[in-house]
This record gives C-alpha cells, sequence and structure tokens, in this order.
C-alpha cells in the first residue's frame, strides 16, 4: 500500500519544525559530546558539519546515519518529503564532510551512489531503519544515498 505523499503545507511545516529543532539539537549534543539529544525516533543521530554550496559558510544539522564500513551512509530522506533536505545540495557542491558521533569525530568525504550501488545499500539503510522504506513509498523522488568515507591521506 502506498503512503499518502506530503501536501506542500505539510512539507513547509515540516520542514520549518526540523530547522528550528535542529539548531537546538545539534548546540545540545556538542554541548554534551552527544550524551544528549543524541536520538531520533529511539535511532541515533550524529551531526552533519558541511560547506554551504551557494554561501561556502559552514553549516551543522542533526542526521540519521547507517554505520557502513569505516564511514558512514547518509539517508536525504527528509521523511519522505517531496525534495531533498537542504543539506543534499552542499554535500553534493563540498563533498567532504566532517560526522560526530558523541564524542568521536570523523573526516569523511561523502559520494552519491547510483543504480546497482544504490540499490545494493537500500535494504542495508532499510534494515538498520525500518522507517526509510515507508519514507521511499511517500515520496515520488528516489531517496538518495551517500556513502561517505575516509579522506584519502
Amino acid at each position: 500500500m502506498a503512503a499518502k505523499e506530503m501536501s506542500q503545507p505539510q512539507y513547509f511545516l515540516f520542514r520549518t519544525l526540523i530547522k528550528k529543532f535542529g539548531k537546538l539539537n545539534v548546540w545540545v549534543y556538542q554541548k554534551t559530546n552527544g550524551r544528549l539529544f543524541n536520538k531520533l525516533a529511539g535511532s541515533e543521530i550524529c551531526i552533519l558539519t558541511m560547506t554551504g554550496a551557494k554561501s561556502g559558510v559552514t553549516r551543522t544539522t542533526p542526521l540519521m546515519y547507517v554505520p557502513y564500513k569505516e564511514g558512514v551512509i547518509l539517508v536525504a530522506s527528509l521523511g519522505g518529503a517531496p525534495k531533498n533536505p537542504v543539506w543534499f545540495n552542499n554535500v553534493v557542491a563540498n563533498p567532504k564532510i566532517n560526522i560526530q558521533y558523541k564524542d568521536k569525530n570523523m573526516s569523511l568525504v561523502a559520494r552519491q551512489v547510483y543504480g546497482e550501488e544504490r540499490d545494493n545499500l537500500w535494504p542495508i539503510c532499510v534494515k538498520y531503519y525500518n522507517p526509510y522504506e515507508s519514507y521511499q513509498r511517500r515520496t515520488g523522488r528516489e531517496i538518495p544515498l551517500f556513502v561517505c568515507e575516509p579522506a584519502p591521506h
């Protein structure tokens, strides 16, 4: 059964709430080294630090993630919203990112995956956080995935 798509008013409200809560979440998470505000819907989150695509300013956002090899997979789901999350364009434009998981920081390079590689990684993401599956059904876009691996030395 297909999930109901988000309406434009629902999307704008959702995006506004995510933005406001995100700022508070980042502040508390960083001040406590991830001891507080470290979960969303029962799953652990990280803090993604990236460079703004247009502004060049450092941006941070709390984000669910999927542990993968020596890095993570980032899922640009935005809860199944009709558009990609704001951080998506930043990571595409500037793939050198930092992930803070509790008191651990990782310098990573993000790479969007497509086709067969994405198809192989999607079940790993859904297994880690099952609601991703309903998010995909709720939206007409293919939810982008980024494999984030340690930067080469």
